[in-house]
Protein backbone atom coordinates (compact mmCIF):
# COMPACT_ATOMS: atom_id res chain seq x y z
CA UNK A 1 0.00 0.00 0.00
CA UNK A 2 1.35 3.41 -0.99
CA UNK A 3 -0.04 6.70 0.31
CA UNK A 4 0.66 10.12 -1.18
CA UNK A 5 -0.54 13.30 0.55
CA UNK A 6 -1.15 16.69 -0.98
CA UNK A 7 -2.78 19.97 -0.05
CA UNK A 8 -0.58 21.33 2.70
CA UNK A 9 0.52 24.93 2.79
CA UNK A 10 0.69 28.21 4.67
CA UNK A 11 -2.56 29.83 5.81
CA UNK A 12 -3.62 32.43 8.32
CA UNK A 13 -5.49 31.65 11.51
CA UNK A 14 -9.20 31.18 10.86
CA UNK A 15 -8.73 29.99 7.31
CA UNK A 16 -9.42 26.54 5.85
CA UNK A 17 -7.37 23.88 4.11
CA UNK A 18 -8.17 20.43 2.73
CA UNK A 19 -5.62 17.65 2.65
CA UNK A 20 -5.85 14.72 0.24
CA UNK A 21 -4.26 11.29 0.36
CA UNK A 22 -4.32 8.98 -2.64
CA UNK A 23 -3.86 5.28 -1.95
CA UNK A 24 -2.48 2.75 -4.40
CA UNK A 25 -1.36 -0.85 -4.36
CA UNK A 26 -3.41 -3.35 -2.38
CA UNK A 27 -6.10 -0.83 -1.49
CA UNK A 28 -8.64 -3.64 -1.16
CA UNK A 29 -6.85 -4.67 2.05
CA UNK A 30 -7.23 -1.29 3.76
CA UNK A 31 -9.82 -0.86 6.49
CA UNK A 32 -9.09 2.06 8.79
CA UNK A 33 -7.46 5.24 7.56
CA UNK A 34 -6.49 8.33 9.44
CA UNK A 35 -4.46 11.49 9.74
CA UNK A 36 -1.61 11.86 12.18
CA UNK A 37 0.21 15.08 12.85
CA UNK A 38 3.62 15.73 14.36
CA UNK A 39 4.92 19.09 15.44
CA UNK A 40 8.40 19.87 16.82
CA UNK A 41 8.49 19.38 20.56
CA UNK A 42 5.11 17.64 20.62
CA UNK A 43 4.04 14.02 20.57
CA UNK A 44 2.72 12.43 17.41
CA UNK A 45 -1.07 12.61 17.45
CA UNK A 46 -3.78 10.75 15.56
CA UNK A 47 -6.27 13.55 15.01
CA UNK A 48 -8.90 11.85 12.85
CA UNK A 49 -9.70 8.31 11.78
CA UNK A 50 -12.34 6.55 9.72
CA UNK A 51 -13.31 2.93 9.02
CA UNK A 52 -14.78 1.38 5.90
CA UNK A 53 -18.11 1.54 7.69
CA UNK A 54 -17.72 5.32 7.98
CA UNK A 55 -17.22 5.23 11.73
CA UNK A 56 -15.14 8.27 12.62
CA UNK A 57 -13.20 9.50 15.61
CA UNK A 58 -11.58 12.85 16.27
CA UNK A 59 -9.14 14.22 18.78
CA UNK A 60 -10.70 16.76 21.13
CA UNK A 61 -8.33 19.38 19.79
CA UNK A 62 -9.89 19.23 16.31
CA UNK A 63 -13.44 18.08 17.00
CA UNK A 64 -15.96 20.38 15.35
CA UNK A 65 -13.32 21.92 13.09
CA UNK A 66 -11.89 18.99 11.09
CA UNK A 67 -13.81 16.47 8.96
CA UNK A 68 -12.38 13.21 7.65
CA UNK A 69 -13.89 11.47 4.62
CA UNK A 70 -13.12 8.81 2.02
CA UNK A 71 -13.88 8.59 -1.69
CA UNK A 72 -13.68 4.90 -2.56
CA UNK A 73 -14.05 5.50 -6.31
CA UNK A 74 -10.89 7.63 -6.21
CA UNK A 75 -9.12 5.66 -3.45
CA UNK A 76 -8.63 8.99 -1.72
CA UNK A 77 -8.82 10.11 1.90
CA UNK A 78 -9.53 13.75 2.78
CA UNK A 79 -9.15 15.97 5.80
CA UNK A 80 -11.11 19.20 5.67
CA UNK A 81 -9.68 21.63 8.21
CA UNK A 82 -11.64 24.74 9.16
CA UNK A 83 -11.01 27.54 11.65
CA UNK A 84 -7.33 26.69 11.68
CA UNK A 85 -5.22 27.77 14.63
CA UNK A 86 -1.46 28.25 15.01
CA UNK A 87 -1.48 25.15 17.26
CA UNK A 88 -2.55 23.11 14.21
CA UNK A 89 0.86 23.74 12.64
CA UNK A 90 2.51 20.36 12.02
CA UNK A 91 3.47 17.82 9.41
CA UNK A 92 0.32 15.85 8.62
CA UNK A 93 0.65 12.19 7.68
CA UNK A 94 -1.94 9.99 6.03
CA UNK A 95 -1.96 6.47 7.42
CA UNK A 96 -3.81 3.22 6.83
CA UNK A 97 -4.18 -0.20 8.37
CA UNK A 98 -5.75 -3.57 7.73
CA UNK A 99 -7.58 -3.37 11.05
CA UNK A 100 -10.82 -1.49 11.70
CA UNK A 101 -9.33 0.64 14.46
CA UNK A 102 -10.24 4.25 15.15
CA UNK A 103 -8.93 4.30 18.71
CA UNK A 104 -6.84 7.46 18.82
CA UNK A 105 -4.55 5.83 21.39
CA UNK A 106 -4.55 2.37 19.84
CA UNK A 107 -1.99 0.59 17.67
CA UNK A 108 -0.06 2.82 15.28
CA UNK A 109 -1.24 2.35 11.72
CA UNK A 110 0.93 0.23 9.45
CA UNK A 111 1.17 2.27 6.25
CA UNK A 112 2.24 5.91 6.11
CA UNK A 113 2.59 8.64 3.53
CA UNK A 114 5.53 11.01 3.30
CA UNK A 115 3.75 13.86 5.09
CA UNK A 116 2.66 17.34 4.11
CA UNK A 117 3.45 20.53 6.01
CA UNK A 118 0.62 22.69 7.34
CA UNK A 119 1.62 26.05 8.78
CA UNK A 120 -0.91 28.38 10.37
CA UNK A 121 0.22 31.92 11.04
CA UNK A 122 -1.34 34.13 13.71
Amino acid sequence: VQLVESGGGLVQAGESLTLSCEASGEVWSINAMGWYRWAPGKERELVAAITTGAVTNYADSVKGRFTISRDYAKNTLYLEMNSLKPDDTAVYYCAADHLQVVDLHGPVYTYWGQGTQVTVSS
